[in-house]
């Protein structure tokens, strides 16, 4: 089982950049839909995908500083609607939330907007400045509903906006979460087209040269723990198969294992968290009742007097049948006479005696001895 957890959308006037307040947070229609063509695309992709080995592909959707209520619209609903059934193949919504210094203030993650989080199985956080990669480690990695699961970092920027403290990042890992790497700007490959309108991705030579660099200073500081790989392409000639990454990975010295856990195991266990985190704090899970199997009492019979020394009479006679001699046997060694318990207890009750009756004419010859040294001294 091999996992593809960024598999980037884009529907077809989703989003819109107004002429006046360019900073601002693009618009989404609500109209958002994919066309003809986009949908054949993104069957083609899935096609490759499926055919390299990928069975857990998550779709994922790119906003930018924060989510909207008024403008935010979940454009993977209808996506899986059109796409055609496919047995054997898993498919996840993943929204990811690209942070700036507007976003400082707040993105979006609060219990006024569970609602519009909920139906994505996986939520991701791309910050892209300090004070929001800290907010991303320390505060929204903590289990709860609207927590962050995967940490994304932009690794084709000339420069990584801000600096891999050991402590942010051990305490995310404790948390939970995870740092992912798009392998696409290894390979200088397309990226999310909304991604670069964002201003957080860089392609070409440039961007290749810097994701080598900021993959290599993320694996150092993660110590290869905690790190899942996606993919993030745009385009059916930038997948690879999940062994040539793995490969990709050893070029990062990162251990063969761990790269193969980057892959493999590290995200399956973030998609358990990341079911298990729906409830309060990932303690409770979703409670089933089990009702037993009724069973039947038979009410015991009241008998007379008379019926139960008949049936008292009865328990002797098949007890005097099955053996002569109802008394308890003992074992004894071979070659000895076997015993009765009667003759046992006799044989104790003697004994007791005969050791009474020795303790007792010690004890009057020794008084005699006493009174008959006093004397003497006398």
């Amino acid at each position: 089982m091999h996992f593809d957890l960024n598999f980037p959308v884009t529907a077809s006037g989703s989003t819109s950049q107004p002429k006046k307040n360019k900073n601002k947070q693009p618009q989404q229609s609500s109209q958002a839909a994919f066309t003809p063509a986009q949908i054949k695309g993104i069957e083609a992709r899935l096609d490759l995908l499926e055919h390299l080995g990928y069975t857990v592909i998550a779709f994922n959707q790119s906003v930018n500083k924060k989510i909207d209520p008024k403008t935010h619209v979940n454009i993977l609903d209808g996506l899986l609607q059109q796409l055609r059934a496919r047995p054997g193949t898993v498919f996840l919504k993943r929204l990811t939330i690209v942070l700036d210094n507007d976003s400082e203030k707040g993105f979006g993650l609060t219990n006024a907007n569970a609602s519009l989080v909920e139906p994505y199985d996986v939520i991701a956080l791309l910050p892209t400045t300090p004070a929001t990669f800290s907010l991303a480690c320390l505060t929204h990695s903590l289990p709860s509903p609207l927590t962050a699961h995967i940490v994304a970092l932009p690794l084709t920027l000339p420069r990584l906006p801000f600096q891999l403290k050991h402590t942010l990042v051990r305490t995310a890992i404790k948390n939970g979460a995870v740092f992912e790497i798009n392998y696409a700007g290894a390979i200088g490959g397309e990226s999310d087209a909304s991604l670069s309108t964002f201003g957080v991705s860089d392609t070409g030579a440039s961007g290749k040269r810097n994701w080598w660099a900021a993959a290599r200073e993320v694996v150092r500081v993660t110590k290869g723990k905690g790190i899942i790989v996606s993919g993030g392409v745009a385009s059916e000639a930038d997948y690879r198969g999940p062994k040539d990454i793995a490969n990709l990975l050893t070029l990062l010295d990162l251990a063969q294992n761990l790269a193969h856990d980057a892959s493999v195991a590290a995200p399956k266990s973030l998609i358990l968290r990341a079911q298990a985190r729906k409830t309060y704090r990932a303690v409770l899970s979703e409670p089933r009742l089990v009702i037993p199997e009724t069973t039947q009492v038979v009410a015991p019979i009241q008998q007379t007097g008379d019926s139960e020394k008949r049936d008292n009479v009865n328990i002797s006679e098949k007890s005097s049948r099955s053996s002569p001699n109802p008394a308890l046997t003992l074992p004894q060694p071979a070659g000895s006479k076997k015993r009765t318990c009667d003759e046992v207890s006799l044989e104790s009750t003697a004994n007791r005696h005969v050791n009474k009756k020795i303790r007792e004419a010690a004890n009057a010859e020794g008084q005699s001895r006493r009174k008959k040294k006093k004397g003497g001294n006398r």
